[in-house]
């Protein structure tokens, strides 16, 4: 043991990288956050499908890889990671996964597969952004996060919206035209 593992400086970038795997290993949404660790794509391709290899058949929800601790949780065709140092909280790092993976759950309305997310691209990748910025956890809550990314229903074309959508937007536009 050294005087460096010993004396760790305190930092609030707890997590290195965040990401989404389908189940053949391939990437569909990453964010890495530590460039000495992950320099540049053949790196962070590299690390990935080591992690991939040691994951996809193992039943634990972490795993420690290259120094880094490493939590996973699969769903039907889908892997959500959170990447954070050796000395992490692993807590606190199933606190991020837990956000991630229900975030996702509710944007997607419980229907958490690789076509689904593909659809709902860039509001899962919103949602990462609301609770991770440069590797430091913003929100843990995804309920919170779900309803910072969550569409209004005025940004909703009329043929998407639900019947009850459409009352309580008429409603709306009744009370403000009664108001004024």
């Amino acid at each position: 043991m050294t005087l460096e593992n010993v004396l760790l400086e305190p930092t609030l970038n707890s997590v290195k990288g965040i990401m989404i795997m389908d189940n053949n290993g391939v990437r569909i949404l990453a964010k890495y956050y530590d460039e000495e660790i992950f320099p540049n794509t053949p790196a962070q391709k590299k690390f990935e499908k080591t992690l991939f290899n040691k994951t996809h058949k193992a039943n634990a929800e972490i795993i420690m890889l290259d120094g880094l601790t490493c939590l996973y949780k699969s769903s039907v065709d889908l892997f959500f990671y959170v990447i954070g140092s050796g000395q992490e909280n692993e807590l606190l790092l199933m606190a991020v996964l837990d956000c991630l993976f229900n975030s996702v759950s509710g944007i997607l309305r419980k229907n958490v597969d690789k076509k689904s997310l593909c659809d709902n691209m860039e509001v899962v990748m919103l949602a990462m952004d609301e609770m991770i910025d440069n590797g430091m956890i913003m929100e843990s809550d995804p309920q919170q996060v779900i309803s910072r990314v969550a569409l209004r229903s005025d940004d909703i074309p009329l043929g998407e919206q639900t019947v009850a959508q459409v009352l309580q937007s008429a409603k709306e536009q009744l009370r403000w035209s009664l108001l004024k």
